[in-house]
Parts: C-alpha cells; structure tokens; sequence
C-alpha cells in the first residue's frame, strides 16, 4: 500500500503540473484573439479586404477549435491506452512547438496548419489533466478542484495580455536589439517588430515546452488509471480505432474548407449540404474508438449506450457555452477596432486582461455554486445570465474606455463559469475505464459546434453591414439550447465519480 505522505505529494505534483498546463492551455487560446486582426493585416498586407480579414480570423478560430477537438478524442484514447501522463506530455510539446513556429508563418493558410496542429495538443491537455487530479484527489474536493481547472486556464489569457501591454511600453529599439544580440538578422528583427509585435507573442507560445520535463520527472500516473490496465481493460483499446478520428478530422477540414473558398466559386446551398453531411461523418467518427472500445469490453449493453448517450450530451453541454464564448465573446477583440477610442495600442490587452481575471473568479465561482446547489440548476442559471450578459455587452456599449473594459470583465465573469462548471459535472458521467476518452469528446466535441459557428460569422456580419455588435447579440440565442439540454441531464450532486 502507497504511504498516506507519499500519496499526498504524487497527487499535489499532478495537480501543479495540470494547474500549469491549463494555464498554458488558456495562453494558447488567448495568442490568436489577441494578434489575430494584426497577423492577418500583416500575412494579407495592410490593404486587404475587410471581409477577407474577417472570414480568414473565423476560418483559423475553427481550424483552432477543429484541431482541439481532434487532439482531445486523440489524445483522450490515447490516455486511456497508455496513461495520463504519457500522453499529457506529448500533449503539452506539441502545442507548445506549433505555437513558436506559428510565430515565422509566412502566409495565413500556413498560420491555420499550425494552429490546427497545435490545438490538437492543447484539446489532449484539457481532457488527460482533468481525468489524472480528479482520479487522484478525493471525491469531497472535486468543486474546488474543477473551479482551479476553469480558474488556471484563464490566467493563461492574463498572460497574454501582460506580456503585449509589456511590449507596447517597450522602445522598438530595445527590442530590436534584444533580437539582434539574439542572432536573428534586420529582416527577421523588422517582422518580429511589426504590425504590434504578433509574433513575439505567438514565439512567447513556446515556453509551457519546459513544462513536459516537469511532468516526465514528478508526476505519477493515475493509481485508477493503472488499475484499470492491471486488469487488462487498457488492451480493450485498439490501433485501428484511430482511423475513425482521422475521417471525422478530415471530414471536419473539409467543412472548413467549403467556407474557405471565395463566395463566386461555390453556391451557398453546396456549403450548407456539404457542412451538413461534413458534420455527421465527423460525429461518427469522432465517437468511433469509443464505440470500438465498449464493443470488446465486457460491460453490459446498457452501460455501453449509456455511455455513448452521455457523450453525446457533454458534447451538446460544452458546445453551448463554447459556441456563446467563440462565435461571441472573442470578436470582441475585432469589435473595438471599430469603436472610438478603440484604435489604442493598449486596448486590446487591457480588455484580455481584465476580463481574463473576471472569467478566472467566474470558474471558481461556478464550480463552487454547482458543488453547493447542484449541477443542473447552477448549468441553467449560468444560460440566462449569459444571454443578458453577452446581448447587454453588444448592444449598450458604444465606445472603448472604462465602461467597456469592466463590461469585457463582467461578461468574462458570467460566461466563463460554465468552465469550473464543466470539469466538475463531465468526469461525474463516464467511468475511469472511458473517463478521458468520454469528456475529451464531450468537451472538445463542443468546440467542433463552436467551429460551425465561427465558419458563419462572416456571413453574419455581412448580413448586419459588418456591425459587430448586433452580430454578436444574436449569437447569445445559443444559450437557449443550454436550458434545453441541461432539463434531460442527470444530476450527479453527492455521488462518488463512478468506477
């Protein structure tokens, strides 16, 4: 039997190295909302196409969210076959590499590859370090526990916007002679410096890749987890599984791809047709080596669909929140270029800062409320309160200041807390056999719904004369399908997480 003290280290090593990664994670998510306006102006040249600049920035947020989606069924079986912290740390190495070299893309359609590529670590990092602290840590503390995850994830977004407020009040000088004592010579200084420094900031991705010694050294593997492949459950996974995820993640490229192609060449009812067939293949696929998996297990028939039902649900859960907070929140950041005052420097990083502290409070507070109140009503209360949050944000603020910065905090308060909410209720639906593999799809399906939508927000904005605001205001009706979803949802206050 482990001893008492050592099991307690082993599980605070696990937890700090997954507080880490999810803060990393929330850095990854936070590069591109904060650059990308600037590193398509820079990539397509200072006088490209409004439109073409808005349909490109939803395009790489979807192959973003379509390869976080990809990573965490990927690197979800992956856990579930050879451990949590094995697949955590390749996790964490490949989104952190994608990031830096996104930083010397030359062309956007090369600056999508890399982010699809890098969210496919960063989607494996959410799902694997959820499963190994709530395997590891006691049942009592899984809404605080779940509130840290939402919390850490969103210090990453402060990061961000703290290291671009640091650049702005930095002499260009300065910084050029930094890079030059790095060895880099004028024409990579000139492009490292231009348009706002983006590219600093997508290098800066690069340093959670230190994190994979730590968690290689310290960590151990989930006791559960080890468990299951003692008793030869692990070997219920097979290769062959895998091939599904590519045809879904194919599939979902595709999808992306009909949107990318110039509105000339392609009728709208072709896109919709093709999205629509797009969207099933992915959904098989994406649950095929969860299906291939419960087929040779030995559990009963009714364990298995249970479970796949319940994936299903997850995925519809997360989507809400994760559509509202993607095809919404984030084009904030396009938004206030096109307000007074909102052409400052400062401005976006400001508006990351502040409303990356609010959603931090927002995840603790949400974990907590539904570990007091219970998962379902908390899940339906955080529906309605973001739906005004998010139309009130859009439609009463017509400039950038002070107003709109507290506003940015207090809809990042609101909107974020279904992300202390949702580490704490996924894990409570799946078993440890399937328990990565299960939330990973739940969660990180969600983000294919939220890459849907981003997929047809240029056309939105087109629809309202390119007004943000209205746009987005209408995007906040998603979270009426939260209250729909979360009535047929079970409610798993005061039950232990399930063997």
């Amino acid at each position: 039997m482990t001893p008492p003290a050592t099991r307690t280290r082993g599980r605070n090593l696990a937890l700090a190295a997954a507080l880490l990664g999810w803060m990393f994670d929330g850095m990854e998510m936070g590069l591109f909302p904060l650059v990308g306006k600037d590193a398509l102006r820079d990539l397509l040249g200072v006088e490209a196409d409004p439109e073409r600049v808005n349909n490109l920035y939803g395009i790489i947020l979807a192959c973003f969210l379509v390869g976080a989606a990809t990573g965490g069924v990927l690197f979800g079986w992956l856990g579930d076959k050879v451990g949590r912290v094995r697949a955590m740390t390749l996790s964490v190495l490949l989104y952190s590499l994608c990031s830096g070299l996104s930083s010397v893309s030359v062309s956007a359609e090369q600056f999508a590859v890399l982010r699809f590529v890098g969210a496919l670590g960063m989607g494996g990092e959410w799902a694997l370090g959820v499963a190994l602290v709530m395997e590891l840590w006691p049942n009592t503390s899984r809404a605080w526990l779940a509130g840290w995850i939402g919390a850490f994830g969103n210090l990453g977004y402060l990061i961000c916007g703290s290291i671009a407020l640091g650049l702005n009040h930095t002499a260009p000088g300065q910084i050029a002679g930094w890079l030059t004592s790095l060895g880099l010579d004028d024409d990579w200084t000139a492009r490292f410096t231009a348009h706002r420094n983006w590219r600093l900031l997508m290098l800066a991705g690069a340093g959670p890749a230190i994190l994979t010694l730590f968690i290689r050294l310290f960590v151990s593997e989930s006791t559960r987890w080890e468990r299951e492949k003692q008793s030869g459950a692990a070997s219920h996974w097979a290769n062959r599984d895998l091939f599904g995820v590519l045809v879904g993640a194919a599939a979902a490229c595709g999808v992306i791809y009909l949107w990318y192609l110039p509105q000339g060449e392609l009728a709208l009812g072709t896109r919709v047709a093709g999205s629509a067939l797009g969207l099933v293949v992915v959904i098989s696929g994406y649950l095929y080596p969860a299906w291939g998996y419960l087929k040779r297990s030995s559990l009963p028939e009714s364990v298995r669909g249970v479970t796949l039902r319940r994936m299903l649900l997850a995925a519809g859960l997360s989507g809400v929140p994760l559509l509202g907070t993607w095809a919404g929140l984030m084009w904030m950041y396009m938004w206030v270029s096109d307000l007074p005052g909102g052409h400052h420097p400062d401005a976006k990083p400001w508006m990351q800062i502040v409303s990356s502290v609010g959603a931090a409070t927002g995840c603790l507070i949400g974990a907590v409320l539904g570990g007091a109140f219970g998962r379902r009503p908390v899940y339906a209360a955080l529906c309605v309160l973001s739906m005004l949050a998010m139309v009130a944000f859009y439609r009463l603020n017509t400039e950038y200041g002070v107003v709109y910065v507290a506003s940015a905090g207090l809809l990042g308060l609101i909107s974020a807390a279904f992300y202390g909410w949702l580490p704490l209720y996924l894990p409570e639906l799946f078993p440890t056999a399937v328990r990565a593999t299960g939330q990973g799809f739940g969660f990180n399906f969600g983000r294919i719904l939220a890459a849907a939508g981003n997929l047809q927000m240029a056309n939105l904005l087109a629809a309202f004369d390119n007004d943000y605001g209205r746009a987005c205001a209408v995007v906040a009706g998603v979270y009426m399908v939260g209250l729909v979803l979360i009535a047929v949802a079970p409610e798993t206050k005061g039950k232990p997480l399930p063997d």
